[in-house]
């Protein structure tokens, strides 16, 4: 029951995060690409009043006309809309689904024995530092002198993530790591929001409703967090869907492709808000793209019969299915099975059941490619799946192969 539960707390916790990030991402894009196709006032009384800059656009049948002042209109409207709670609501899901999954579950999903034998507490609290440090470090950069050129502050945030993703990698097993990541540049941009952008906003508004000067400083601040925040977004998305791929998470470089992946998101960020801005230029695309394909090509499977650290010899003996099957009914099906054993369980993952010697061979393939290649089932290691018993399950798939070509 319990397991069953969990499942359904899982599914909802995901739909609510899906839902509420796709409200905050589209928001989020939607205003960086509207400042960067503002154009000057036509009119000259706009102009007067403080407007910095109109758009004109056409949508579900209506046409729309966007204004920004430079600070602040010379009065306020009766109802001035905020967005907010689209942030607020992602990151409350998100924090929901970490809790629940990669701490409530860390001996499952966080922990793997193999990388470093942690304890649950420590785990648990490796990862909470490692979220709020991320956030510590990222706003005393943004407030630094080294802030104020962006050039230097994105090399210097490059450098800071990609140690993030070394180290995680280095102290959790691959899916958690990632997700760790992903959940730090999600903090970080909610933080944003709670504590630099809304901040200045209430101020602003304060400032129109007392009739003092409002500090145009604000503006700037909540300008530059804004943008970052666009870039985070694209990776952050990746490591939401990182888990179904364990060629990434589960490779021996695996923080090394999670950084590539991290700067191919930003370069694709680059153009997307920019494709809407004139012609942008087409080299950060270009170079996302070759990354991307660099990546792919590095990741390609090793020659069938070899994997990381695993070679067939022409002497090797060759295991019979009924002992490949004896392996994942002792390593595997605790989950993989029909009735899954396991109590973190109320189903097989992602549907794949090892019920008998026939179910085994006909998911050979996978079996191979996720114990002796990637190495990341079984998960975290939990059954304890020995060098020796991958190297068999090697053996049989390269003699499996041979005979079926």
């Amino acid at each position: 029951m319990e397991a069953y539960i969990l499942d359904w707390l899982n599914l909802l916790g995901r739909w609510a995060h899906l839902v509420t990030g796709i409200a905050w991402i589209g928001a989020s894009f939607y205003f960086i690409w509207l400042d960067n196709n503002l154009k000057p006032p036509k009119q000259t009384d706009d102009a007067d009043k403080g407007v910095g800059g109109e758009l004109w656009a056409v949508h579900g049948g209506g046409f729309y006309h966007s204004q920004k002042y430079k600070v602040a209109p010379p009065e306020l409207p009766e109802k001035l809309h905020w967005f907010k709670w689209e942030a607020y609501t992602t990151f409350i899901t998100g924090a929901f689904l970490l809790a629940l999954i990669y701490w409530y579950q860390a001996e499952i999903y966080l922990i793997d024995p193999g990388v470093m034998d942690l304890s649950k507490p420590v785990a648990i609290a490796i990862g909470m530092f490692t979220i709020a440090g991320g956030w510590i470090i990222y706003d005393t950069l943004c407030k630094s002198r080294l802030g104020q050129n962006e050039n230097t502050m994105t090399l210097i945030l490059f450098v800071v993530l990609s140690f993030a993703a070394w180290a995680l990698c280095n102290v959790f097993g691959g899916r958690g790591a990632y997700m760790h990541f992903g959940a730090m540049l999600g903090t970080i941009m909610v933080a944003n929001v709670f504590f630099i952008i809304m901040p200045g906003q209430r101020d602003l508004v304060a400032a129109k409703e007392q009739g003092r000067a409002p500090d145009p400083s604000h503006g700037v601040k909540a300008k530059q967090r804004s943008v970052h925040n666009t870039y985070f977004t694209l990776p952050v998305l990746f490591v939401m869907i990182s888990n179904h791929y364990s060629m990434t998470y589960g490779h021996e470089y695996n923080w090394l492709i999670l950084i590539v992946m991290t700067l191919i998101g930003a370069l694709i960020r680059v153009h997307f808000v920019k494709a809407h801005f004139g012609k942008p230029s087409p080299f950060p695309l270009i170079a996302a793209g070759l990354l991307l394909a660099a990546l792919i090509a590095a990741l390609a499977p090793a020659k069938v019969g070899s994997s990381a650290g695993i070679e067939i010899a022409e002497t090797t003996v060759i295991p019979t299915l009924d002992e490949v099957h004896g392996i994942v009914q002792q390593r595997c099906a605790s989950c993989h099975h029909e009735a899954p054993t396991h109590p973190g369980f109320a189903t097989a993952p992602a549907g794949i059941q090892f019920n008998d010697a026939e179910s085994v061979s006909a998911q050979a393939r996978a079996i191979y490619q996720q114990s002796a290649v990637t190495r990341a089932m079984p998960i975290g290691n939990l059954t304890g799946m020995t060098d020796e018993e991958r190297q068999l399950i090697a053996n049989w798939f390269s003699a499996k192969s041979a005979e079926n070509q």
